[in-house]
């Protein structure tokens, strides 16, 4: 028999909840009154020691959603989920190495004002208008997420809880901006670790110990590819790019790059995410692959993350596991509001709206977007939450950033990387690239059998094509006169020369 659903919650555990919510916004009013500029807003002045943007960025990279899907993942297919996760660890190196420095370089306030200076002022908005829906969507999955956790952890309904947790991540985000964001993510991160800890040796004692919880998975679980799913060869090279082009161009995770001291830092940045995410994982999701033995035939395999914690974490333990998890998701949407405030009032308010406003003013407006977009975020999630209880929720957030982020991303990594891309190239990279992509998607909705929208079709064709577009562009329209003197002066800033 399976257990109930927010049975055994404790007034404890309420209590260590509340204690949670209470520290984060203390932390918020705190370095709130600290932060007086846009700078320090939207980019916490470039003063941020490494190991604190770095544990900031990978709870940006993560939330309660990844403890929802990996669990799924490994309940239903094994070790499959750990080598998913662990795509992050070349993913997260790989985008230190190589962009780490060029962002801290080139942004200060706002990760797409570098992109006027190099492809104008066309592109930049272009980019912000086109990027905004896909971060709003991503993160609304994320509310989904924390709002199935903790529902189905404390017996509250979907709605009440992910109303009340944007409403206590509205609070805390808005008062300090980016620099409350990353000092809370350490908080937090420093509570996920001392409350997950003990949850994989719980399940494997509750499994009978080491060896008898080890038999009784089933043999196909130690397979790192599952044919007859979607989880074959080239699914993970193409979700290894997802991440790589990800973690490279996400607003909120470049923001932990350029608010770094010194370049060197910022590098670091990418080698620390990478060598959480390695020893991280197992720890996660090792409980979620031995849950068969005491949680067998689960229907609604979804449940599994919030069941285990239910049936193994004793009184106050599941309230602070709980108040983690929030706190992942927390981590992760207040960087995102903050970032898209930061994209949204600098590249399009303060350009065209009130060109000469204050700092006094331009923060109000930056605080006023959070709020907007934690409001956006909040409607996508109740109107999605039918949309999501069919496929697992991995596969969907993969396919979401597959249409958009490949058209969006390449144009910004190689505008940073080499001067021959032009102006011309960049724009009919990104428009090709995300009419191909939605195109693609749709026809693959209304001809299944096609499978033009699954990931590994979706990605190298929206990646191919935004290629070929980008060089095919550069080549018949060149950057020339004006336009080719203000790359070069971007790439000698970018380059560290200047």
């Amino acid at each position: 028999m399976e257990p109930t659903i927010g049975a055994g919650v404790t007034v404890l555990d309420y209590a260590v909840i509340g204690a949670f919510f209470a520290l984060m916004v203390g932390i918020g009013v705190y370095f709130g009154r600290k932060t007086k500029s846009m700078a320090q807003y939207f980019g916490g002045g470039k003063q941020i020691p490494w190991w604190l943007s770095g544990a900031s960025f990978y709870m940006l990279s993560f939330s309660a959603m990844a403890f929802v899907m990996h669990s799924e993942l490994a309940y239903k297919y094994g070790i499959v989920s750990f080598v998913l996760s662990w795509m992050a660890v070349p993913a997260a190196v790989l985008s230190g190495v190589l962009f780490a420095r060029r962002w801290r370089r080139v942004a200060n306030t706002s990760p797409l004002e570098y992109i006027e200076e190099r492809y104008g002022t066309g592109m930049r908005q272009g980019l912000m208008w086109l990027g905004l829906p896909t971060r709003l969507l991503d993160n609304a999955i994320r509310l989904f997420a924390i709002g199935t956790v903790v529902s189905m952890g404390l017996g509250f309904s979907f709605h009440q809880t992910v109303i009340v947790c944007t409403i206590i991540i509205l609070t805390y985000s808005c008062m300090g901006g980016l620099l409350v964001s990353i000092v809370g993510d350490f908080t937090q991160l420093i509570l996920l670790l001392i409350s997950v800890l003990p949850l994989p040796f719980l399940a494997l004692k509750r499994a009978g110990g080491v060896g008898p919880a080890l038999q009784a998975i089933p043999a196909d679980f130690w397979s790192w590819t599952r044919p007859g799913t979607d989880y074959i060869c080239v699914y993970f090279i193409c979700y290894f790019g997802v991440l790589f082009l990800n973690y490279s161009t996400n607003w909120a995770l470049a923001q932990r790059y350029y608010s770094t001291k010194d370049d060197k830092g910022a590098i670091k940045i990418g080698l620390l995410v990478a060598a959480l995410y390695l020893l991280g994982t197992p720890l996660f999701y090792t409980p979620g692959l031995v849950a068969h033995s005491f949680l067998p035939g689960l229907e609604n395999t979804k449940e599994v993350y919030p069941l285990l914690c239910r049936t193994l974490l004793p009184a106050g333990m599941l309230g602070m596991l709980v108040a983690a998890l929030f706190a992942a998701t927390m981590s992760t949407l207040a960087g995102e509001y903050n970032a898209m405030s930061a994209v949204v009032t600098n590249d399009f308010y303060k350009r065209f709206i009130r060109k000469g406003a204050s700092e006094k003013h331009l923060l109000f407006v930056g605080r006023l977007g959070a709020v907007a977009a934690g409001l956006i975020i909040l409607g996508l999630t109740l109107g999605m939450r039918a949309v999501l209880q069919g496929p697992d929720l991995f596969n969907s957030m993969a396919t979401v950033f597959t249409i958009f982020l490949p058209p969006v991303a390449i144009p910004m990594l190689l505008g940073m990387l080499t001067p021959r891309v032009s102006a011309f190239g960049g724009k009919l990279a990104l428009s090709l690239g995300i009419i191909l992509g939605v195109t693609t998607f749709i026809v693959g909705i209304y001809h299944p059998e096609l499978k033009l929208h699954k990931l590994w079709v979706l990605m190298p064709l929206t990646c191919g094509s935004t290629l070929l577009a980008i060089t095919l562009g550069s080549l018949a329209i060149p950057d020339r006169g004006e336009r080719r003197a203000h790359v070069l002066r971007f790439f000698e800033k970018a380059d560290g020369n200047t």
